[in-house]
């Protein structure tokens, strides 16, 4: 079984009244029987909670990864779309940031990565290359 937290963090949020429930049943049947059947229901209850819904753990970080596609494909084209409306800005600390509708963009120039945000949510730092490296070209040869 892989640990990945996000994954673990996302079940635990999703299916928190059941574990709430879950929990209050584990501490009642260990007050309760006193019998080494204590230790088999607790182990069925932790079993069924972790199997609940029919989703593994791959299930959820496979559901993230096509989000995150998305997002990245939403991104693209959006810097497709407002390439011609994109704002170029030198920052005082010798970063850019470009700036659209629903884009912003900063680096720091020659780091060969870019901070994107597509409508005021991050998507992560991403490599300079191919449209996001045009996008940039093109606004900073817009803004002189």
């Amino acid at each position: 079984m892989n640990l990945n937290t996000d994954a673990w963090l996302t079940f635990l949020q999703d299916n928190w009244i059941v574990i709430a429930i879950a929990i209050i049943v584990i501490l009642i049947v260990l007050k309760v029987v006193k019998t080494v059947l204590k230790w088999v229901l607790v182990a069925a209850i932790v079993i069924g909670i972790v199997t609940y819904g029919g989703y593994s753990i791959e299930d959820i970080k496979e559901v993230g990864s096509k989000v995150s596609e998305e997002a990245k494909d939403q991104a693209i084209k959006a810097m497709a779309g407002d390439a011609s409306k994109a704002v170029y800005k030198t920052n005082a600390d010798g970063s850019y940031t470009i700036t659209t509708d629903t884009l912003e963009l900063t680096g720091v120039p020659n780091s060969g990565e870019v901070t994107v945000k597509l409508k005021g949510i991050s998507l992560g730092t991403w490599k300079m290359e191919g449209e996001v490296r045009e996008f940039v070209k093109n606004a900073r040869a817009a803004s002189k």
